[in-house]
């Protein structure tokens, strides 16, 4: 058996499916870890959900936050935006089932018998990935509860950004949200910023990147997409960023655990 992290696919399924072909993936023994984003701005939403939910248990998913925000326009809360691809998949005979799976998904995935994790975003440098993962499952209950749809319409918004600030139920969960699946940067206290998307070269003297706040240990692996301005590149060498921009033109990337081989598959974008 082989463990398998893509970043993000954003509906990009036919690099997925040349990505999985290349690798040799077996549906029937290997595991494909998701870091999140699944779906949005690619055009094949629709069929990148139908296949990851048809892997079943070899597929292990963390939501991002255009999955988030998917499930969110589906029970009304939002609108579509416009740069979106969502219509097919908002309008397939199949999207309550498939909206039901997707929901149903962790916010981190820890691998078995090892210090390896997966989120989206990353790991607060205000979180040890013992409070991370406790949050993450009060998170998740609460998105699978009867109260669902008051959850994740209560999650937009970009206060508290210090988890010392999150005063009660609804802030320590928009701040769990923001931390593992909008997080870039942060401020010297740890606490996060929402307007800076540029590579570190590029960013303000003023704000750094969590990964290099030094609160993992080297005993600890992390694996995170959502931030396609690093093109997979950063530090130290236990973060692994795969990100790299597939639905903006660049690629998708794949790393296969074992051995830590990196496999890429180039944008098709300009062959639709």
């Amino acid at each position: 058996m082989a463990i398998y992290f893509v970043g993000d696919i954003q509906g990009c399924y036919n690099e997925l499916d040349a990505l999985l072909n290349q690798v040799g993936f077996s549906s029937n023994s290997d595991q494909l870890y998701v870091a999140g984003d699944l779906v949005a701005r690619g055009p094949n939403s629709l069929e990148t959900l139908r296949f990851i939910k048809s892997l079943g248990k070899n597929a292990k998913i963390v939501l991002g936050n255009h999955d988030l925000h998917l499930l969110a326009v589906y029970q009304g809360i939002k609108k579509v935006k416009k740069q979106d691809l969502l219509t097919t998949l908002l309008a397939a005979p199949d999207a309550a089932s498939l909206m039901q799976w997707l929901i149903q998904q962790p916010l981190i995935q820890k691998l078995p018998n090892e210090e390896t994790y997966m989120s989206h975003a990353g790991l607060s440098p205000q979180w040890t990935p013992k409070v991370a993962m406790e949050q993450a499952e009060i998170a998740h209950q609460h998105l699978t509860s009867s109260a669902s749809q008051t959850w994740l319409r209560n999650m937009y918004g970009e206060q508290p950004t210090s988890w010392q600030n999150a005063n009660d139920d609804l802030e320590r969960f928009r701040f769990t949200i923001n931390s593992l699946t909008r997080m870039r940067y942060c401020h010297a206290d740890g606490s996060l910023d929402f307007n800076c998307k540029e590579s570190p070269a590029s960013a303000p003297k003023t704000l750094t990147p969590w990964f290099e706040f030094q609160h993992i240990s080297q005993h600890t692996q992390w694996i995170f997409g959502h931030w396609a301005a690093l093109m997979g590149k950063c530090q130290p060498e236990n973060i692994y960023a795969l990100d790299t921009g597939c639905v903006w033109g660049q690629h998708m990337t794949m790393l296969r655990w074992h051995d830590k081989k990196i496999f890429i598959e180039q944008s098709h974008k300009n062959q639709r």
